[in-house]
């Protein structure tokens, strides 16, 4: 009843590989989990399969470099991630008993990033006038995370977009977003679960999925060490040049399907 195909242990296991390294040293890889969960277990069961793993790496990030954080940061954009979250719940619940809900969020996610991307862009030749850390721009990125996040796990590229866009150190940028998402992906278990409750045909978590995640932990474990050993080796302009390039693949990946 339980049982999953070498397939699906070969794209999983690979997902919660690329987890770990992403909590603790790429954060930008993060976003290639989404389709590989999604081709490996279906697109609304991946959301669930996906988000026990985010939080065990996060707790893996949280301990590591929880001293860096910039709590300031955090404190002026979690009200408008909850609103976002709050929104993303309501559509991820309505969208439950449609067959394509997963083609329909993709490219609104995809196209939300892509925003993201432009507005950083432009910021290089507007400066501040495009500032996302501006009321307008906080509260506009916390919305936008807060409604990726919660119907598919998927708001790494915008919170690395507006993390880098503050011109954060790498350590700092991963001290800020551990809490983050260790905050974020914790209230998202709850919600999956009412979710689950109330459309039981088609359940977010499942005890399958969590069979899954026990399996993987080992493999989220050998990320996470492998992303803290890569940290200090990444110059500070690489890394934020591949945590726009991943976010901007990812973001064309889930438009185009």
């Amino acid at each position: 009843m339980f049982a999953f195909s070498e397939w699906q242990f070969l794209l999983g296991f690979l997902a919660a590989f690329l987890i770990g390294v992403s909590k603790t040293g790429v954060p930008g890889i993060g976003i290639l989990v989404v389709p590989l969960l999604a081709t490996a277990f279906g697109g609304r069961a991946s959301v669930g399969t996906m988000l026990p793993m985010l939080i065990v790496g996060d707790i893996f990030a949280v301990r590591w470099y929880r001293q860096h954080t910039q709590w300031k940061r955090l404190v002026e954009l979690i009200p408008w991630v909850l609103v976002g979250m709050a929104i993303g719940a309501v559509v991820l619940w309505r969208l439950g008993e449609m067959h394509t809900s997963r083609d329909l969020l993709e490219p609104i996610i995809g196209s939300l990033v892509l925003v993201m991307l432009a507005i950083h862009l432009l910021r290089q030749r507007w400066g501040e006038r495009l500032s996302p850390h501006s009321p307008v721009g906080i509260a506009s990125t916390g919305t936008a995370a807060g409604f990726a996040t919660t119907v598919s796990n998927a708001a790494g590229p915008i919170m690395g977009i507006y993390l880098t866009s503050l011109r954060l150190p790498k350590e700092q940028f991963m001290g800020t977003s551990a809490w983050y998402y260790f905050a974020v992906n914790l209230s998202k278990l709850p919600v999956f679960i009412v979710l689950s409750l109330i459309n039981p045909e088609k359940p977010i978590i499942t005890v399958r999925s969590l069979l899954f995640n026990v399996t993987a932990i080992p493999v989220i474990v050998a990320g996470v060490y492998v992303g803290r050993w890569l940290l200090p080796r990444i110059p500070q302009k690489l890394f934020d040049e591949v945590v726009l390039i991943l976010a901007a693949v990812a973001a064309a990946r889930l438009i185009i399907g």
